[in-house]
């Protein structure tokens, strides 16, 4: 009897294992493809539309939405690059005062979502505010005529809120890009009698320019996304464009194609990103690298300094939570509102069952890929990432057109099997805005997870597996044990992105059902901050912790 050639056998093998029905293989497949469908389900509507509308909105509205949004996004990108990039550079190479604790308040911003910036600087800076009453009576006015005052619900002051909300994004990747530089170039330059200007421009820079340019991409990603700040100041984006068409004109595909130009405007950004990573690239040559000292400035330059770094917290952080903090102190009944008590109940609860949800899948989607021999799951899995990038909006229309459409089959279906009509099941409920929320963020869960598994030897699931362990046993025996911290991080991230996401919620959310978010905007946008500023405080709070989570993490 002969046998088989080696390489015979091994292509059976391979053939049997591909051919083998694996739950886990599957289950990573499922998830990924219910995270890529609500993105898929917004090209195919916007080619398939009921009604055609590209002519109207390219001959009307569509050039104003996308001047808006360029003009906004490279601003806020310049200015969220200009003040992360600078702030960086300065708290890691020069030792001035303060710079110990200015270095972590500098996240602090993170905290404060851009729209409630927006709700703050507008009570701060208006007629009736602080600021143009104390001009009133220093110089004796009377009237608004009397004197000049820019104008505050304009498209620089949504520049100025959303770069002073996003800016730490490019601080932190800039931070810990400068602090991984050898201070051997610095002391070269130097001694080539390189000034400190000089050697920012010439040597500190264009080492960080990879880490600066993905966050300015993800600020410009988050400047698309945001809907409270531009519908506050009155500014026309293609984000307003798909809440005017699809709640005002009641045109479903109209919104559907406005997204796909949004969608458009992201992936370019992400490719761009990705390419300017590929194209620079430096490398140390030498693996024992010493850090940068940082250089001790004092008198009027240490002073400048300490101003450069404090000027974008105070802007950011302290002034947005100041007005906030006033306000709810000052309307302590509103604490006791049950509409401000079930809009806490409702975020905590949907919250906090999405942020479940999207880690569980996440680690599942993870250790099914691992356990795969398969291309295509290992393919998808970084495919998924993208639903952090499409905006709340673009994946409410996503989610929402073809959810509807399945509900009314199965609500039909129900009633003739049952007899008895059960209304909507998935959009009359909150399973449509967990299921946003689990797109939105799973790239925070999936990162995690994969970041975790990646660091177990892979000795110790293999020896479970050797004495008998199941593929679902070294799971929760070996890597949940090992991983629990990072998925905890994981949970607390995805929560609070949760908590702060407006414009999903307010597409998706069901019928008088309100969230923090939610209710904040709508108050604020009735021109009643003392009744939004509560909730506007639980939601800061919130993010607070996440920066505390951060800053233990960069520490």
């Amino acid at each position: 009897m002969t046998t088989p050639p080696p390489n015979r056998i091994s292509t059976a093998k391979a053939l049997k294992r591909r051919l083998t029905f694996d739950l886990w293989s599957f289950g990573a497949l499922l998830v990924a493809v219910t995270v890529l469908a609500p993105i898929l389900a917004v090209v195919w509507i916007a080619f398939h539309p009921v009604e055609n509308i590209w002519p109207h909105l390219l001959s009307t509205t569509l050039p104003r939405y996308m001047r808006n949004t360029l003009v906004l996004m490279a601003s806020v990108g310049f200015l969220a690059a200009s003040m992360g990039a600078t702030t960086a550079w300065l708290v890691t190479r020069y030792q001035f005062p303060g710079v110990r604790w200015i270095q972590w308040a500098l996240l602090l911003p993170l905290a404060i979502p851009a729209y409630v910036g927006a709700y703050a600087l507008v009570d701060f800076l208006e007629y009736a505010g602080p600021v143009q009453i104390g001009l009133r009576e220093l110089f004796g006015w009377q009237t608004s005529r009397d004197y000049w005052f820019p104008e505050i619900r304009s498209m620089g002051a949504a520049i100025l809120v959303l770069s002073a909300a996003m800016f730490p994004y490019v601080y932190i990747l800039a931070r810990a890009a400068f602090r991984e530089q050898s201070g051997a170039g610095e002391e070269v330059a130097r001694s080539l009698g390189a000034g400190p200007v000089a050697r920012f421009w010439r040597v500190g820079l264009p080492m960080a320019r990879p880490a600066i340019a993905a966050g300015t991409a993800i600020v410009m990603m988050e400047t698309v996304n945001d809907f409270g700040t531009v519908d506050y100041f009155a500014v026309q984006t293609l984000t307003t464009g798909i809440f005017s068409v699809w709640l005002e004109s009641n045109n479903a595909g109209g919104a559907a194609q406005i997204s796909s130009v949004v969608l458009m405007l992201v992936i370019f950004l992400v490719t761009m990103e990705k390419i300017s990573r590929r194209k620079v690239q430096f490398f140390s040559l030498s693996n024992r690298n010493r850090p940068a000292e940082r250089t001790p400035l004092s008198g009027f330059w240490g002073w400048l300094a300490m101003l450069a770094c404090v000027m974008p917290f105070l802007i950011g952080f302290v002034m947005p939570f100041s007005v906030i903090a006033h306000n709810a102190a000052g309307s302590l009944d509103q604490w006791r509102d049950p509409a401000l008590v079930t809009a806490l109940w409702n975020t905590l609860r949907v919250c906090g069952i999405a942020a479940v949800v999207t880690v569980a899948a996440g680690v599942f989607m993870v250790y099914g890929v691992r356990l795969s021999g398969r291309s295509l799951p290992r393919l998808l899995l970084p495919i998924t990432t993208i639903g952090y990038a499409a905006p709340g909006a673009v994946l409410a229309v996503g989610i929402l057109i073809p959810l509807a459409v399945l509900d009314h089959k199965l609500a039909d279906l129900i009633e003739v099997l049952t007899g008895s009509p059960t209304g909507l099941l998935l959009t009359g409920s909150s399973f449509a805005l967990i299921l946003a929320y689990c797109v939105r963020f799973f790239a925070i869960a999936q990162g995690a997870a994969d970041g975790a598994m990646g660091r177990v030897p892979p000795s110790l699931p293999m020896a479970a597996r050797s004495l008998g362990r199941t593929k679902g046993q070294v799971l929760r025996d070996v890597y949940l044990p090992l991983v629990r911290a990072s998925i905890g991080s994981a949970l607390l991230l995805v929560f609070v992105d949760c908590v702060k996401e407006l414009p999903a919620t307010m597409l998706l959310r069901p019928f008088n059902f309100d969230t923090l978010a939610t209710r904040v905007h709508e108050q604020a946008s009735l021109e009643n901050l003392s009744d939004a500023s509560p909730g506007a405080i639980m939601i800061v709070l919130v993010g607070l912790v996440a920066v505390g989570l951060l800053a233990r993490a960069n520490r």
